[in-house]
């Protein structure tokens, strides 16, 4: 196993420990704002993109990477039936995103993991930062908007997507240069972020937590 026990047991905890943080954080912040359910759960949303770059820098071998998020997914689909952690969960209206998210993640890993670990991390942060920037700040700064499919969206949403997106573009490929992996130009990487921005208008239970992921990743590694 690449990086030996040692290492690999100092990645998983320190991705166990991160997740138990936004899990605390999560809710520490419904009972702070109790009437702003969104909060909690783009919280958890958001944090969780950082889970690939700690799996990134501390070398999870495969092995773990996919088994690790396909139990995650499974849990997620346990709370969303059984609300075991409303935080996450509880917001007013049908929605598969949370499984959604841990779906593409793991096929993410199947696909590319750790061969080209920065074509999962695009994909995973732009549907992290990208997608939670617009579900936060869409519904609290007044913009115009339309609707999707009965899903509204607005200026200030779309805006937030794209420049979430188009920054966390930014810095994986100065992580992929670092590490000295292929990496999309600034040309591809526009291409991608509007690709991610026009996906996530089709958000009907949660779709856009599948297909904005994995179209990003794919994208990445076919224009690298």
């Amino acid at each position: 196993m690449a990086g030996g026990w040692s290492q690999q047991l100092l990645g998983v905890a320190a991705v166990a420990g991160w997740l138990a943080l936004l899990a605390l954080a999560a809710l520490r912040v419904r009972r702070r704002w109790n009437s702003q359910r969104e909060w909690s759960r783009k919280l958890v949303h958001i944090g969780t993109g950082a889970v690939v770059p700690i799996a990134w820098a501390t070398g999870i071998d495969r092995l773990i990477a996919i088994p690790a998020a396909g139990l995650i997914t499974l849990l997620a689909a346990m709370n969303h039936r059984f609300q075991l952690l409303p935080a996450i969960e509880d917001v007013g209206r049908s929605s598969y995103g949370t499984i959604a998210y841990g779906a593409s993640i793991t096929l993410l890993l199947l696909q590319f993991w750790p061969q080209q670990p920065a074509a999962v991390a695009a994909g995973v942060l732009v549907m992290a930062v990208g997608d939670g920037l617009a579900g936060l700040l869409g519904p609290l700064i007044s913009s115009p908007s339309w609707l999707v499919w009965g899903q509204r969206k607005s200026v200030v949403g779309t805006g937030a997507m794209a420049a979430g997106s188009l920054a966390m573009l930014l810095l994986v490929r100065q992580l992929a240069i670092a590490a000295g992996l292929p990496h999309p130009e600034l040309p591809a990487l526009l291409a991608i972020s509007a690709t991610a921005v026009v996906l996530e208008q089709v958000a009907v239970g949660g779709l856009d937590n599948f297909t904005v992921p994995l179209a990003a990743g794919w994208l990445w590694q076919r224009l690298s």
